[in-house]
């Protein structure tokens, strides 16, 4: 392989697939990035084996090859290198070495046999699912990610379920004791509706990736439904796909409520805030307090309070639209304040049937998305 390349092309790509590198691995070559010359580009790979991302940058290639090499090292040497000025990447295929050069600065890197590379499955015209808005998605993603479960013990709660279902993309995701659900229409329908989970890790990795862009992106299942691809620009993003069936969580969202309220999201989100803080102390809970108002076309109240026994205790007091009767129920904290934290519009929903049952919380005047949380005990602290 001889190509060149400039610097801030090559030091963008490898920033690119940097999120992919194997950190802890018995495998050294899952530590590397894949570098290979053709067409005119260089193409950059990382895989950890979950997710994969492949970067093209624009290249002088005077010969075809690649190479695989420790991927920390060479972006560190590049990170220095000046800006604006061409690398020249030869391969010697004889010492599996990549000569990395700029100017009078130049490094040799031992490397590794590509062909031990993971390959990785191309985003062809018959694997196409759909297109979709990646501001869209990128929202989407960032309204549900966080309630997937943290650890594997059931692994289909780790994942984040994607319905396509004819015009529309579902996502939702849930740990047993929250849930999260946001719909949006795909800018065409789809050939097949389906059901895939793909990890949560895996999500947050390509919302950072999609960044600002705003080009159409193409969403793609292999045909064994193992893995999706994504082709966003000039990068691929590659995730394993889990096996299993999700809940079904149209089971889960309450149909009426008893009692709802419309309340300011910036007031109520420093108010759970606020008892949070307390709330640490004593299993995060909050309690929420609804009264009605007073009188006719008088505002309701919304009472969020926290108790701890040795920090103390903590009251804000949330004007608030009631409609229905006046009760108390407890939530966690952290919930609370990561799906206000979530939600951009400047009135949110909450609807209720009781202490014991779970509440929701919508943006006021959309069903769009929805989040399910899960009661605490009333009497706790």
């Amino acid at each position: 392989m001889d190509a060149s390349c400039l610097q801030e092309n090559l030091q963008r790509a490898l920033a690119q697939v940097s999120r992919a590198v194997a950190t802890k691995t018995t495998m050294p070559i899952l530590g590397n990035v894949l570098i290979a010359a053709a067409d005119g580009r260089v193409k950059i790979s990382a895989t950890n084996l979950e997710i994969g991302i492949t970067s093209w940058i624009e290249a002088g290639v005077v010969d075809e090859g690649a190479l695989t090499v420790d991927a920390r090292l060479l972006a560190e040497f590049v990170n220095t290198l000046p800006a604006g000025q061409n690398v020249n990447l030869h391969v010697d295929r004889g010492k599996l070495s990549l000569q990395v050069q700029c100017g009078r600065d130049k490094a040799g890197i031992n490397g590794l046999d590509p062909d031990d590379f993971p390959s990785f499955p191309t985003v062809d015209g018959d694997a196409v699912v759909a297109e979709v808005d990646p501001r869209q998605l990128k929202e989407m993603i960032g309204q549900v990610e966080f309630a997937a479960a943290a650890d594997d013990s059931r692994p289909v709660l780790a994942g984040v379920l994607a319905r396509f279902d004819d015009a529309t993309l579902t996502l939702a995701a849930a740990d047993g004791f929250r849930l999260a659900v946001r719909s949006g229409p795909l800018l065409a329908p789809a050939p097949a509706n389906l059901d895939v989970i793909v990890p949560a890790r895996a999500m947050r990795e390509l919302a950072r990736i999609i960044g600002d862009r705003t080009e159409p992106l193409r969403l793609a299942i292999t045909p064994n439904r193992s893995q999706m691809l994504v082709r966003v620009d000039d990068t691929e993003f590659l995730s394993r796909l889990i096996d299993g069936a999700f809940p079904d969580y149209r089971q889960i969202v309450p149909r009426e409520f008893g009692t709802t309220l419309d309340v300011g999201r910036d007031g109520m989100l420093n108010a759970v805030r606020r008892a949070g803080y307390f709330a640490r102390d004593n299993n995060d809970v909050v309690r929420l307090d609804v009264r009605s108002g007073e009188e006719e076309f008088m505002p309701g109240t919304l009472e969020v309070s926290a108790n701890a026994a040795e920090r103390g205790s903590s009251q804000s007091f949330v004007d608030a639209s009631v409609t229905g009767p006046e009760m108390q129920i407890a939530f966690n904290a952290r919930y609370l304040a990561d799906v206000l934290g979530v939600l951009k519009t400047p009135t949110v929903m909450l609807g209720m049937n009781g202490p014991n049952q779970a509440g929701v919380v919508r943006a006021a005047g959309s069903e769009e998305y929805t989040h399910v949380i899960m009661p605490m005990v009333i009497g706790a602290g």
